[in-house]
């Protein structure tokens, strides 16, 4: 004789995987818009860290080269030497930044550079978003006098 043994063995039920569904479903609909808000916000960060980033390079610069680059030279003098004639005996060879090339802004625009600046010795500026001087929210000038 056969003897069959019975084992109890449960899935999950249709309805319980839908409940679960529907579960995660409106916590992605309450998480996502608030993470989606926050690249906006990420940007203007990684503007006013470039922005400290190309400071620093400036110092660098002016300390082996006695004044900073002019507005002419622009920031392209921190990976390039500028002519000779116009002072720049001691340039680091290899550039003052990390990378051979230039930072963009998080909008993938060239920073304005000013020597001599309005608001100091320089000014470097990102104009945000909408690329236009001014503006609010994500739209907001990066400014280097304002950044801390």
């Amino acid at each position: 004789m056969v003897k069959k043994t019975v084992t109890n063995i449960r899935g999950f039920s249709l309805i319980e995987l839908m409940v679960v569904i529907v579960i995660l479903g409106i916590l992605a609909g309450m998480i996502m818009p608030k993470l989606m808000g926050r690249t906006d916000d990420a940007k203007q960060v990684k503007a006013q860290v470039d922005i400290a980033a190309l400071t620093t390079a400036l110092q660098l610069y002016k300390l082996d080269n006695g004044d900073y680059p002019t507005t002419e030279q622009g920031l392209k003098a921190l990976i390039e030497p500028p002519d000779k004639e116009e002072g720049t005996g001691n340039w680091k060879k290899g550039g003052y930044l990390e990378k051979s090339t230039l930072p963009k802004d998080p909008w993938k625009r060239q920073f304005i550079y000013l020597s001599p600046g309005i608001h100091g010795e320089y000014d470097i500026i990102s104009y945000g978003a909408d690329g236009v001087p001014g503006g609010e929210d994500k739209n907001k000038d990066i400014k280097s006098w304002e950044i801390e």
